[in-house]
């Protein structure tokens, strides 16, 4: 294993800047962890518990790069991903890590191109990458993930309307790994899908992870998503870590009132029974 850790967060405090009338608000603060290639990590919490703006931060998709654009701010700590210190990123900085991270942001199906054909969806971040990029090499590339992710490339022609919600997930999940990233960033990639679905997704994320070697970071509010996906698990209550290792560890030495809360609500059978069905390697 490599002794260098995909992302590094010590201390790391992130504010939304004041803007008009509103003021300054701290999204994150203390939060620290270490994610080494080819691991998984889970950030469970919470509605505005701050896991989003963790994830969007991380993914290089949140921060500014000029003074004055709008957007969360690094205020306190160190964030570094692939060895690009977050804090001092400059615009170059922040290409590199977006090419490297797939990024697959909360509600993503709902950020599909409704004009676009799947397969055009799924090429987009190659265009975005160099717009002279050869179509048909493209149009490969966008069929080789369709299959990655197990849709039939029979949708390559289709329109996201015509997909069912499950499949849809499936495109921006493509989508997201279509670059060949060395970390994905999932921000609850199972929301708004029926459990049936939500628990393939979960599968599949697994598999991928094994298959192509990257690193993950699947932020989700159920518990039930994190035990099957990830190797441990940071939790976080109204932006501070409340709990940090492997998920049943913390859960069966619960260090604060929330995490407790948790472990209470899952039941002493549950905690000791509950195993990932997928390798993790």
């Amino acid at each position: 294993m490599s002794s260098e850790p995909a992302i590094s967060v010590s201390d790391l405090s992130v504010e939304y800047p004041a803007r008009g009338p509103s003021p300054s608000c701290v999204a994150l603060r203390g939060v620290s962890f270490r994610l080494e290639p080819g691991q998984s990590l889970g950030v469970l919490g919470e509605t505005g518990s701050g896991k989003s703006t963790l994830a969007a931060v991380l993914a290089g998709r949140a921060l500014p790069v000029r003074s004055g654009e709008p957007g969360p701010r690094i205020s306190g700590g160190e964030a570094t991903v692939l060895g690009h210190s977050l804090r001092k990123a400059r615009k170059r900085d922040i290409a590199e890590v977006t090419f490297h991270v797939g990024y697959l942001p909360q509600e993503a199906a709902a950020t599909l191109e409704p004009s676009l054909t799947v397969q055009d969806n799924v090429s987009l971040p190659i265009f975005e990458r160099d717009e002279h990029y050869p179509r048909r090499a493209a149009g490969e590339r966008a069929a080789l993930m369709l299959d990655t992710v197990h849709l039939p490339l029979s949708v390559l022609g289709k329109y996201p309307y015509e997909l069912s919600a499950g499949q849809r997930q499936r495109v921006a999940l493509a989508r997201a790994l279509v670059l060949g990233p060395r970390i994905l960033i999932a921000d609850e990639p199972t929301a708004g899908i029926d459990a049936t679905v939500r628990d393939a997704v979960i599968d599949l994320l697994g598999q991928l992870r094994a298959h192509e070697g990257f690193s993950a970071v699947v932020v989700s509010h159920d518990l039930a998503v994190l035990r099957r996906a990830t190797d441990a698990s940071l939790v976080l209550q109204n932006g501070r870590p409340v709990g940090y290792g492997p998920i049943e560890e913390v859960l069966a030495d619960p260090a604060h009132p929330f995490v407790k809360g948790l472990a209470e609500a899952l039941g002493p059978t549950q905690r000791r029974t509950a195993r990932r069905p997928q390798s993790a390697h």
